[in-house]
């Protein structure tokens, strides 16, 4: 099947916007010109990158006759959250299995996901927990979609190999060109598509993944990415020599000390981010992202024109455990007084 024939339901407005930053790039000295592709901006449930990819799933969801869409992440998920709100869109029951201990308070993407009235079972093995909800909800006569982590999928992942294309068109429409596009590497169905998609429709941008967990290899992209190539008759191979991850300073990397962990070197580029362009990252994700993207900037890595990829997750801004760690630096960051 080829990737333009795959079908899909609407859960986004599209293309997003694709926008200047010239206050961030005035503060980095004028190197280079900066974009961002607002893809936060669309989808339900304040959205995301995982819209992209929801809209692909819940079609095959539908298809198969399912009436529950059960997935998986940590506990502030934003894939989850995302697919909670797809999946009530097409009239599913929502089930999230996540990592770790019941919470006692919950806070960013939790709230939202109570708000919307998910089934949240938290548990230390996912495989054993999975085996036990698939078999309670068919037990009950539902027909359960199981959707791995992320909604890094073949199925899921042509959202971002058509996203490419997107990105292109805007970019002729608008007579700009950028030499990078840079975008966040975790369940690899974003960064993986967008490698996809830069081959297959031979994009003038190449791709620079961020990571947001320590460690990150690129055999597992460019396995991937090969795989999609395959699924979707895209007729190419790659090699990791195609693929482009930086992972920073090796006593400083821009994932940080580990996935989810409060960084304030993130949180940084988080507020010079809001400062400077009005625009809000998360600590988790693109916040990672911002990072990498400056510091490259600054030491002439990222040498040419580039589109920073938001991908959406401003929720985990307001996770307790964020939001308390980070009281003394928002304070220090703007002027509060009393009269």
């Amino acid at each position: 099947m080829k990737v333009e024939d795959a079908k899909k339901i609407k859960l986004g407005e599209y293309p997003t916007p694709l926008q200047e930053m010239p206050h961030l790039a005035a503060a980095h000295g004028n190197k280079i010109k900066m974009w961002i592709k607002r893809d936060d901006a669309t989808g339900p449930a304040f959205g995301g990158n995982k819209t992209r990819k929801l809209e692909y799933v819940m079609y095959d969801a539908i298809e198969k006759g399912c009436t529950a869409m059960l997935t998986y992440g940590g506990p502030q998920t934003n894939h989850g959250r995302t697919t909670v709100a797809a999946a009530i869109h097409c009239g599913m029951k929502p089930i999230l299995i996540l990592g770790g201990k019941k919470p006692e308070y919950l806070s960013g993407n939790l709230t939202l996901d109570a708000m919307m009235g998910t089934d949240i079972i938290f548990t230390d093995d996912y495989a054993k927990a999975s085996k036990e909800v698939i078999a309670r909800y068919e037990a009950q006569g539902d027909k359960v979609y199981d959707l791995p982590v992320g909604g890094s999928t073949m199925v899921g992942a042509a959202g971002y190999i058509m996203a490419v294309k997107e990105i292109m068109d805007q970019c002729e429409a608008m007579d700009i060109h950028p030499k990078y596009l840079v975008a966040t590497v975790g369940s690899l169905g974003t960064f993986g598509g967008l490698n996809a998609g830069v081959h297959y429709f031979k994009a003038p941008f190449k791709v620079i993944g961020v990571p947001v967990s320590p460690g990150e290899k690129k055999e597992r992209a460019v396995e991937f990415v090969n795989q999609l190539s395959d699924y979707y008759e895209l007729g190419f191979k790659i090699t990791e020599e195609d693929i482009c991850i930086m992972e920073g300073p090796e006593d400083a990397p821009y994932a940080g000390e580990a996935y989810n962990k409060p960084d304030p070197l993130t949180r940084a580029a988080m507020f010079e981010l809001a400062r400077e362009e009005g625009i809000i990252s998360d600590p988790t994700y693109t916040g990672k992202t911002m990072r990498g993207f400056l510091d490259m900037v600054d030491k002439g890595i990222i040498d040419g024109d580039a589109i920073f990829l938001h991908t959406g997750g401003a929720m985990a801004v307001w996770t307790k455990e964020h939001l308390d760690d980070m009281q003394g630096e928002l304070f220090a960051n703007c002027t509060i007084s009393e009269i």
